[in-house]
């Protein structure tokens, strides 16, 4: 049976610092194109990819009619070959500064996402720095934690305590309440983006109805 999360759970999901309510989906089928890996993890994060879209019900796509691929994910050793990418500070603004605060920080990833005029997800930008804290994870944990966190705008900290993967019998896999939670995000009744906390309330009723649902069918 999934955990179940209240509205309050659920709003500290996507309640960013400082403070401030914003939830946002994809409005638009996912293109992705992944830099800087190796054929077989490729196909670990296509594989993880394919998963996220029958989870939530979403597409994917060959391209993007307006940005071609519209999510990119960028695997490199240092921060400073980011600004060696051609057209990167196109893509992302103030690219240098940027660059000289993960470097400070010491982070091994970042996400920059760009929203359409209705506020949903129209592109996200992953960057993967793979000191030894992400090379030393398993492709298929590092794919499908990145994935899960590019496919709705989790506030800052929504993860910074616990991961949104487990194990099950030896297999990394969503924990069943963020895997519901997805699930019920992309919910087409539901609007793509929503800056109103009482948003969590909708999300909280679609989770308490689901498991109803699965408490009828296992009786």
């Amino acid at each position: 049976m999934t955990p179940s999360m209240t509205s309050d759970d659920i709003a500290a999901l996507f309640t960013h610092s400082p403070d401030s309510f914003r939830f946002a989906r994809w409005g638009r089928p996912i293109a992705p194109v992944v830099f800087g890996v190796t054929d077989d993890t490729l196909a670990v994060v296509k594989g993880a990819l394919e998963a996220a879209m029958v989870l939530s019900g979403h597409q994917m796509a060959e391209t993007d009619p307006e940005l071609g691929s519209n999510l990119m994910i960028f695997f490199f050793r240092d921060w400073h070959e980011l600004p060696e990418v051609e057209g990167m500070d196109q893509l992302v603004p103030d690219l240098g500064p940027l660059v000289m605060r993960l470097e400070a920080a010491q982070a091994n990833q970042y996400r920059f996402f760009r929203f359409d005029a209705a506020g949903a997800i129209k592109a996200c930008f992953v960057f993967l720095r793979m000191d030894s804290a992400l090379a030393d994870l398993p492709a298929q944990v590092l794919a499908l934690g990145q994935v899960v966190q590019t496919m709705l705008l989790w506030s800052d900290r929504a993860f910074a305590d616990q991961s949104p993967l487990t194990v099950i019998d030896g297999q990394a896999v969503l924990r069943p309440e963020i895997g519901a939670l997805v699930r019920a995000a992309y919910d087409p009744v539901l609007p793509a983006a929503s800056t109103d906390p009482s948003h969590a309330l909708r999300l909280a009723a679609r989770l308490a109805a689901a498991e109803q649902n699965a408490r009828r069918q296992g009786a």
